[in-house]
């Protein structure tokens, strides 16, 4: 079934669905299912959301906090075959602008591609699509939507399996 060909890459716009259909796609597949969460919490909005999707996930899923050292985190997971799912790669995007030289950033991300490339466990992906609206009036904000662009290329390219979600409905890109 082309939807568990992986690594897939998860992409959609906010609050299309593409959280849920990951999680379901992890969930189809033999235990332990492990979540490999980017957020920092740092307000009380997010802390809300943050238990939103621990309540969705249940009691099935081991967590792994993972703000920035992405690579070396699935590195580590990968030595046990069991599906991993990183939600979400635009909060870890905005963690490394944030925290890291331009040259770094790259750095970091063509590192989590060179793992995607090389992984034994089922990788599943989630990221948004963040190009489709209006461009940003400020440079930080049109920096993080050009970052998000370019690394989404990049982590696509990597992945054997991209699923666009539009409003609940994944649409599969690729393969083809």
């Amino acid at each position: 079934m082309s939807r568990l060909i992986n690594p897939h890459l998860i992409l959609g716009g906010a609050r299309s669905g593409k959280s849920t259909y990951a999680e379901a796609l992890v969930m189809s597949m033999a235990p332990p299912h492990r979540y490999v969460a980017t957020a920092q919490i740092l307000d009380e909005e997010m802390a809300r959301r943050v238990r939103e999707h621990r309540e969705r996930r249940g009691t099935m899923w081991r967590t792994i906090e993972c703000p920035v050292h992405l690579a070396d985190t699935l590195l580590a997971l990968d030595q046990e075959p069991a599906p991993i799912l990183v939600d979400c790669l635009t909060l870890w995007y905005s963690n490394l602008l944030l925290s890291l030289e331009d040259r770094a950033v790259k750095a970091h991300i063509s590192s989590v591609c060179d793992v995607l490339h090389s992984a034994r466990s089922p990788m599943f992906l989630v990221s948004n699509e963040v190009g489709c609206g209006i461009v940003p009036d400020n440079a930080l904000a049109r920096s993080y939507r050009d970052l998000a662009g370019w690394a989404n290329q990049r982590v696509a390219a990597a992945c054997r399996a991209v699923t666009y979600v539009i409003a609940g409905i994944p649409v599969l890109l690729k393969p083809r």
